[in-house]
C-alpha cells in the first residue's frame, strides 16, 4: 500500500470522493503543507499565520489504482485554477489546491498537471511539493459526508454535486460496495 496527500478545497469533499474509488483502502482528513513546527487543529489552520491546508491522506493499492489515475481524479473533481477557492463556497489559503508527495512522485504529479491543463481554460495553479508532515484532523471531521449527508446542507449543496461529477466521469473506478 502507498499513500498520497491531496488538498482540493474542503477536506470533507475530497474525502467523500476518494472513499468511493476502487483501490483506495483508507482516507484520513487532516492538515499539511505548513511545516512541522506545530500541531495544527481545525481552528488554528483557519486563523492567521497558518500555512497549512485542509488535505486528505489517501492510502491505496498501486496494483489496483495508479498514481496517474489518482491525479486525474484530483484534477477533475475540484477547480485547480482558482486561487484559494477550488470550486467550493470556502475561501482562504487553507483551501488551496495542493499535492504533497514523496520526492520521486513530484515528476508524476507535474506530468498529470500538464495533461489535465488541456481540460481547463485557465492555468492550473495547484501547488506541488514534497510532504513534510501530515497531521490528522479531529475525529468529528473523519468520514464526515458518510455520517452527515442526510442532515447537513453543505453535504447536499457542495459534496453531492462533486460526487455526481465523479460518478459520471469515473464510473468504472467506483467501488461496488
Amino acid at each position: 500500500m502507498k499513500t498520497i496527500v491531496l488538498g482540493g478545497g474542503c477536506f470533507w469533499c475530497t474525502e467523500a470522493v476518494y472513499q468511493r474509488v476502487r483501490g483506495v483502502s483508507q482516507v484520513v482528513s487532516g492538515f499539511a503543507g505548513g511545516g512541522t513546527e506545530d500541531t495544527p487543529d481545525y481552528w488554528s489552520i483557519h486563523g492567521p499565520n497558518s500555512n497549512h491546508a485542509e488535505v486528505i491522506e489517501v492510502t491505496y493499492d498501486p496494483g489496483v489504482l495508479s498514481l496517474e489515475t489518482i491525479f486525474d481524479i484530483f484534477f477533475h473533481t475540484h477547480d485547480p485554477t482558482t486561487l484559494q477557492q477550488p470550486g467550493t463556497a470556502d475561501k482562504g489559503e487553507e483551501y488551496r489546491s495542493i499535492i504533497l508527495c514523496d520526492q520521486d512522485e513530484i515528476e508524476v504529479a507535474e506530468k498529470a498537471k500538464e495533461i489535465a491543463q488541456a481540460d481547463w481554460n485557465d492555468p492550473i495553479i495547484t501547488e506541488i511539493k514534497e510532504l513534510d508532515a501530515f497531521h490528522p484532523a479531529e475525529d468529528v471531521h473523519q468520514d464526515f459526508y458518510n455520517r452527515n449527508r442526510d442532515r447537513n446542507p453543505y453535504c447536499q449543496a457542495i459534496i453531492d454535486p462533486k460526487l455526481a461529477k465523479f460518478y459520471e466521469r469515473y464510473a468504472e473506478l467506483t467501488k461496488d460496495d
